[in-house]
């Protein structure tokens, strides 16, 4: 199998990594967090370098891309752990193309495809953990359209969003809905996250909604799966980057008049910290490669991809901040903010934890040999 990369590939890569290290400054990242986490030009930007119109069908102006080039440009935001929601605009657009009606794809997808519009998903409530088919909201049908009630908590962006993809229960199914921020009885209040990012709780009180399938379950795990993959190729960005910095505050940290970067035992940590970053790459570009498969194989192999990320996000940033001492938890220190990332991360879209319960569910037919 050829895992090398094609030159239209590598030269998105290459325009990205440019944004980020001209455009996307540290210093440009702390004035969006301090100005609340979201920065409605920066993801303009996203959108002129073609990224929000990545992986749009060209009918509906988008570049056509798929899940490897999605990929690529993840990883070099990651290096930059730049916090305007790519990974929600990826996720969506997914759903909207495989299940939305055309008249919601010709509506929606040319203004996300031209960063016009930001839509998120609202999926997120207090009771359902990362249980996706765990839904309290309602929705109900009336001569107009939907309506729909409930609470949503964890928005991404949700109140900067033009609109939220939202589950609610349907004639006891599931169903996803569009609706808009601008909605009568439809109210979102924002805050920062720890990582600096912006999020925000929803509450919908019978807010009028557009109906995108009746099949919400499976279009939600799709949603989903595109957004786990989507964030394990920003943690391999994130996870490099914080490599580099270690090892080169190691090279210029001094003790007993020599850089710690010679001892030995500190070497084999480094070491350690490259074998993780690398098994995450390669379990980044499994669930890539996967998203386009059936939903069981699918499902499998992106909760696989999210252990094995969960497991080396919290090795690397942890023994980044063992081998900084006390200034790599300190907010002026850049590598801080990786640490804090990539801690929130293995939290996103279920944390190790429940994918590894996942893994374990789906092994009880094949004894542990996956086929």
């Amino acid at each position: 199998m050829d895992f090398d990369f094609t030159d239209e590939q590598q030269s998105l890569r290459d325009a990205v990594s440019r944004w980020v290290d001209k455009g996307y400054t540290f210093e440009r990242r702390r004035a969006i967090v301090d100005a609340g986490g979201f920065d409605r030009d920066a993801y303009s930007e996203l959108a002129e370098l073609g990224l929000t119109a990545l992986t749009i069908a060209e009918d509906h102006g988008g570049l056509g891309q798929g899940a490897v080039e999605a990929m690529v440009a993840m990883e070099e935001l990651g290096r930059g752990i730049v916090l305007e929601p790519l990974t929600q605009t990826l996720a969506v657009s997914a759903v909207f193309g495989q299940w939305a009606p055309d008249a919601i794809q010709q509506q929606w997808l040319p203004r996300i495809a031209s960063g016009e519009a930001l839509v998120v998903l609202a999926q997120q409530e207090p009771q359902s953990r990362y249980n996706l088919d765990r839904c309290a909201a309602q929705a109900h049908s009336n001569a107009t359209g939907y309506t729909v009630r409930g609470e949503k908590s964890l928005v991404a962006a949700g109140d900067q969003a033009d609109a939220w993809l939202v589950p609610a229960q349907l004639d006891g199914r599931m169903a996803l809905f569009i609706v808009e921020r601008s909605a009568t009885s439809a109210r979102s209040s924002g805050y920062l996250t720890q990582d600096g990012s912006r999020a925000a709780q929803v509450v919908l009180q019978n807010a009028p909604a557009q109906l995108v399938t009746t099949d919400g379950v499976a279009a939600l795990e799709l949603a989903v799966d595109t957004g786990i993959a989507a964030i394990c190729a920003y943690a391999v960005g994130a996870m490099e980057k914080t490599l580099a910095l270690t090892a080169d505050y190691m090279n210029q940290r001094k003790q007993f008049g020599v850089p710690i970067s010679t001892f030995q035992a500190l070497r084999h940590r480094i070491a350690d910290m490259k074998m993780q970053l690398e098994l995450a790459r390669s379990m980044s570009y499994f669930a890539s490669l996967k998203l386009g498969e059936a939903p069981e194989s699918r499902r499998r192999a992106l909760s696989q991809a999210k252990v094995q990320l969960g497991h080396s996000m919290r090795f690397v940033g942890q023994q980044s901040v063992q081998l900084h001492g006390g200034i790599g938890v300190t907010d002026e220190y850049i590598g801080s903010h990786y640490f804090k990332s990539l801690t929130q991360l293995e939290m996103t879209f279920g944390d190790t934890l429940h994918h590894l319960g996942q893994v374990s569910e789906r092994m009880k037919d094949t004894a542990g040999v996956f086929g």
